[in-house]
């Protein structure tokens, strides 16, 4: 039952949620849908490039017997190198490293056994793989990694065209029972449709450390992350933030380029990996800033004007607005998963929506808090 309101109140709440909903539907229509509808170009360079897949690893010892062979055995024939740079772990992984070493001669393992003073987080140790590099092509993952397929090399590979300097790829997360699990591969999914869509328009603005790849001379040539040796975060998403423009960017979206990780168990392990990765988002050029900040802020306030406007105006109108809203984006969302391998996803697209804005709630305070200085 609608509550009595003065009109030009009442009304100017329904324009407000008209207008969340419509900016909502232009990101849906014009930005998302690159991703969704999207159409590899046929361009492959058959003489595969020589590569070096660089891992950073602490106490992984554990995570390299179980993904590190997934890597080993990939389908590249042309010649590659796999660095993984041991940074002062306490636990095995050393031996496991030479055990594995005596199987897969192309493995080079780094040990490093002194923290870097004043550089925070992977920075240091992942400097360190790329300047140990023999190859101008870099394939970075974690070491809690593994590749969905054994062509994962040659995929993200062949996104090279003669002007490309830096490869996006998906890191998804292994599916398993529970909804916190369904909670993190949405919310994967949620960010990897807006920054392919962003590099699909000619924005790039970040990439994910699971699953990248860039040429050596870029890392040289801007000097490493000597910008923001002070930053724990960002090795990834603040770098391409950086470097990458709408000519030497391009995706891979293949679920054999696909990389996977183990999703955190608890909600209170997954909250504190997203504070640490939210807490870069400041630093991003401010176009990007805008144009996310814009989605973000338009998705939040529209359920809180749903509400208002049903109160306070016609109920049946906003949710008629409302419900094409959603149409909009549930075709956006099948097609999207679809092209991610998330399409069990689907079905509860809509309980998503509304989790949502209780995320962006819970996650805001990121934005100003001082990012905690582990990587691990």
């Amino acid at each position: 039952m609608t509550i009595p309101l003065p009109y030009p109140i009442a009304l100017y709440i329904f324009i407000a949620f008209c207008a969340c909903i419509a900016i909502q539907i232009l990101y849906y229509l014009f930005l998302f849908s690159k991703t969704a509808f999207y159409k590899p170009k046929n361009y492959y360079d058959e003489a595969l490039k020589p590569l070096s897949v660089i891992v950073c690893a602490r106490d992984e010892a554990a995570n390299l017997v179980k993904n590190l062979p997934g890597i080993l055995v990939q389908e590249y024939p042309a010649t590659h190198e796999v660095i993984v740079v041991n940074d002062n772990s306490t636990d095995e992984s050393k031996y496991v490293l030479e055990e594995l070493k005596a199987v897969f001669p192309n493995i080079h393992h780094i040990e490093l056994t002194q923290e870097a003073k004043l550089i925070a987080g992977k920075k240091f140790p992942l400097s360190i793989g790329i300047k140990s590099a023999k190859f101008e092509y870099l394939l970075l993952t974690d070491a809690d990694c593994v590749p969905a397929s054994e062509l994962w090399m040659k995929k993200m590979q062949e996104a090279y065209k003669p002007n490309t300097e830096i490869v996006l790829g998906y890191g998804a997360y292994h599916k398993k029972p529970g909804f916190l699990n369904k909670i993190i591969r949405f919310e994967t999914f949620h960010t990897a449709i807006q920054y392919f869509s962003y590099a699909l328009a000619g924005m790039p603005y970040m990439g994910v450390g699971r699953n990248l790849s860039y040429k050596r001379d870029v890392f040289i040539r801007n000097k490493g992350f000597s910008s923001m040796n002070q930053i724990p975060g960002g090795d990834d998403d603040l770098f391409i933030n950086k470097v990458a423009t709408k000519h030497n960017t391009a995706v891979v979206i293949d679920p054999d380029a696909f990389t996977l990780s183990e999703p955190k168990q608890t909600w209170r392990d997954w909250m504190k990996q997203k504070n640490r990765h939210y807490s870069t988002s400041k630093y991003y050029k401010f176009k990007h800033k805008f144009w996310l900040g814009l989605y973000t802020f338009s998705f939040f306030c529209i359920y809180p004007l749903l509400a208002a406007s049903i109160i306070f105006f016609n109920w049946w109108l906003p949710l008629l607005v409302f419900a094409f809203r959603w149409l909009i984006q549930g075709i956006i969302y099948y097609k999207g998963m679809k092209k991610l391998n998330e399409s069990d996803l689907f079905p509860l697209f809509w309980l998503f929506d509304i989790w949502m804005f209780f995320y962006y709630i819970l996650f805001f305070p990121a934005l100003w808090k001082k990012p905690k200085k582990t990587w691990n």
